[in-house]
């Protein structure tokens, strides 16, 4: 892991979407290694758990004796003279005592060995991780450089062993990418079930719900145009505009329903009349969205970066869907009402099944 850790990290340096690359990663620690020269110690007579509890007698937490008093007790613990313990070559002064009774310096038969070692080794959960932290380059998104470092970890093809996953922000990002789609699909389809209920049909809530790829095409234009992510914030302004862009088709189908059910109106002459007495409400109302979105897509100071995307997902959805919908909307309609004519008539050709007589 620390290798390949390094390895990755250069290689997120040369990343122009990263800055300001840090690691917890510390493993410049010193370390001394003391090795035995087993040969020298068994002909002197000395063993491995010889030497390990001589250590331990002189530098560990071994407990000899307990001093008891009337309030409290104290436990006495053994160990070696602080100047002993400053400087590893004073581990040359440290007797171990052999089979044969005699005192022989640990340097008769040890020597020493410097390297590096950890500092600490963090975990998660069982697996000892690394974390890499870094900030964003100047005009550069979340999703662009959660995708950079994705590509850069393929590129370096790490073994199975190594694992690499996104925490904090960059993890809230990745999951609420892949929980939109069912978030956006149960928005369409709870507004699917009340306009069909409420129109008591089952094509004409298709007519209203057709006006909503042109605000989401032109959300995702806006977004382009002005080198804006697609946040979770800019999610919402999506789920906003499935409600505030519906309400045009809303105001024409509704009345040219009314007009043809009560007034005996033709399709066409129910959607031109709706048209013409819909146009000035649908454009107020517009309007006062788009304008009220604004100040979010336009502002500044603290915190408006947060509050941007949505703004920018209002204005250009409501602009493109404005400009659509108006012209779209009367065809779908009629194209709907002819189909579902034509079903209507095809149902009623179909001979009628004549039960059969009991016997």
């Amino acid at each position: 892991m620390n290798t390949w850790t390094a390895q990755f990290l250069d290689r997120l340096k040369t990343l122009p979407q990263l800055q300001d690359l840090a690691t917890d990663q510390q493993t410049q620690g010193s370390q001394t290694t003391l090795v035995i020269d087993r040969v020298t110690a068994s002909r002197l007579g000395i063993t491995a758990q010889e030497i390990d509890q001589t250590l331990y007698d002189a530098f560990g937490q071994r407990q000899i004796s307990t001093l008891f008093t009337q309030s409290n007790q104290y436990h006495v613990v053994l160990e070696t003279m602080p100047d002993f313990q400053k400087n590893p070559t004073r581990l040359q002064d440290i007797y171990v005592r052999s089979a044969s009774g005699g005192a022989v310096p640990l340097s008769t038969f040890t020597h020493f060995e410097s390297g590096s070692a950890p500092l600490s080794v963090n975990h998660q959960g069982q697996f000892p991780v690394v974390t890499i932290s870094f900030n964003l380059a100047p005009n550069s998104s979340l999703g662009e450089a959660t995708a950079a470092i994705e590509q850069a970890q393929r590129d370096l093809n790490m073994p199975p062993s190594i694992q690499a996953t996104f925490q904090g922000t960059a993890q809230a990002f990745k999951a609420s990418l892949t929980n939109e789609p069912l978030l956006i699909l149960a928005a369409i389809i709870t507004v699917y079930i009340v306009l069909g209920v409420l129109y008591e049909s089952y094509i004409h809530p298709l007519t209203i719900l057709s006006t909503l790829p042109s605000a989401g095409v032109g959300a995702i234009l806006a977004l382009l145009i002005f080198r804006s992510e697609l946040t979770v914030v800019a999610i919402i302004g999506i789920i906003l505009l499935i409600g505030i862009v519906k309400k045009n088709a809303i105001m024409m189908i509704d009345f040219a329903l009314e007009a043809e059910r009560h007034e005996g109106k033709s399709p066409y002459e129910a959607i031109y009349q709706a048209c013409l007495l819909r146009f000035r409400p649908i454009m107020m109302t517009t309007m006062a969205a788009l304008l009220g979105a604004l100040p979010l897509a336009l502002g500044s100071g603290t915190g408006s970066e947060l509050r941007r995307p949505l703004g920018i997902t209002l204005v250009g959805g409501l602009m493109v869907s404005q400009l659509l919908t108006l012209y779209t909307t009367p065809v779908i309609y009629l194209f709907f009402d002819a189909l579902a004519r034509k079903v209507s008539n095809l149902r009623g050709k179909q001979p009628a099944t004549v039960p059969a007589e009991p016997v």
